[in-house]
């Protein structure tokens, strides 16, 4: 049976907000470890994560294990006038945040804060389902697809890593055309790479 695009969100969506807080805590550690031994990270200063939401794997460690290791964390804010844009905004522990209109927290819109998606080193990418090609299902919206539109167009800038619990892979997406496909994400167990994608 060929499920539709809208027919995998729901039924992966449904599966990890299944998941216990518990069963969520192990994986966000168990996440850190799998992203500590990433040869990306090492180089990379100034890099773009998100607050996990919707059963999404806890991104809070990791953000956590970052800090520790003296990197810049930036988060995603709906840009205000480029509809299904986004901006990235420094973010720290004492960083102001405000519920967006999709209520997820977000940084407080502050000029001084943004860092230009070309300046960022590396953008972990939230998805709702993935497959053994890389293709990564999102939330409808397009607005990763648009942020690593220049990544897939000529491979510059900020290099997108998915992350995912291992419960959101499937074997193969419904893809369409504007889709941008991952070349790496990072689930509790293990990496996936495509170095076709690299």
């Amino acid at each position: 049976m060929n499920l539709s695009r809208q027919e995998f969100r729901q039924q992966i969506r449904q599966q990890r907000q299944q998941l216990s807080a518990q069963f969520q805590q192990q994986s966000g550690t168990l996440l850190v470890e799998q992203c500590a031994s990433l040869s990306e990270l090492e180089q990379a200063h100034h890099i773009a994560l998100y607050l996990n939401v919707d059963g999404e794997i806890d991104t809070k460690p990791l953000i956590e294990w970052l800090w520790q290791q003296g990197k810049q964390v930036y988060l995603p804010v709906i840009h205000p006038f480029s509809k299904g844009h986004l901006l990235f905004l420094h973010y720290q522990p004492e960083t102001d945040m405000v519920l967006n209109q999709y209520r997820i927290f977000e940084p407080k819109l502050n000029q001084t804060l943004i860092k230009p998606t070309q300046k960022l080193d590396l953008i972990f990418t939230p998805l709702v389902g993935f497959d053994s090609f890389g293709h990564r299902l999102g939330m409808g919206g397009g607005y990763y697809d648009r942020t690593l539109e220049p990544w897939f167009n000529n491979k510059c800038g900020a290099k997108p890593i998915g992350l995912a619990h291992d419960c959101q892979h499937v074997s193969r997406l419904p893809i369409e055309s504007w889709d941008v496909p991952l070349p790496k994400i990072v689930t509790p167990s293990k990496i996936w790479q495509w170095e076709s994608h690299a």
